[in-house]
């Protein structure tokens, strides 16, 4: 279970680094101006809703891995949260913050 945990500690700070990155002001000084012409501010309009759907995609991976560090610390790392059964070793290795088995994800 040392694996797994070190394997989640790394996620959450790659996980972390990202949030950070997407919450840094714009370095853009320019103002967005959305004028009379199709398309003024809306390259700008668009990378923002593109930047708040990555950010709640992170912050739902933040929890899964939060989950899967309390069932390392509880014993229960491994087992599907929803049917008890234990996880595929594959998907865990690929996806270690994985609290279900792939029939109940």
């Amino acid at each position: 279970m040392t694996d797994a945990l070190t394997l989640l500690r790394a996620k959450r700070a790659e996980v972390l680094d990202e949030l950070d990155q997407l919450t840094k002001p714009a370095t853009d000084s320019g103002g967005i101006s959305f004028g009379k012409r199709i398309g003024d501010g809306t390259s700008i309009a668009v990378e923002r809703i593109t930047q708040v759907a990555a950010h709640d995609r992170l912050q739902v991976v933040l929890a899964e891995i939060d989950r899967a560090e309390a069932k390392v610390a509880d014993g229960t790392y491994g087992l599907c949260d929803n049917c008890g059964t234990k996880i595929a070793a594959a998907r865990l290795e690929a996806r270690p913050w994985s609290t279900h088995c792939v029939d109940c994800a």
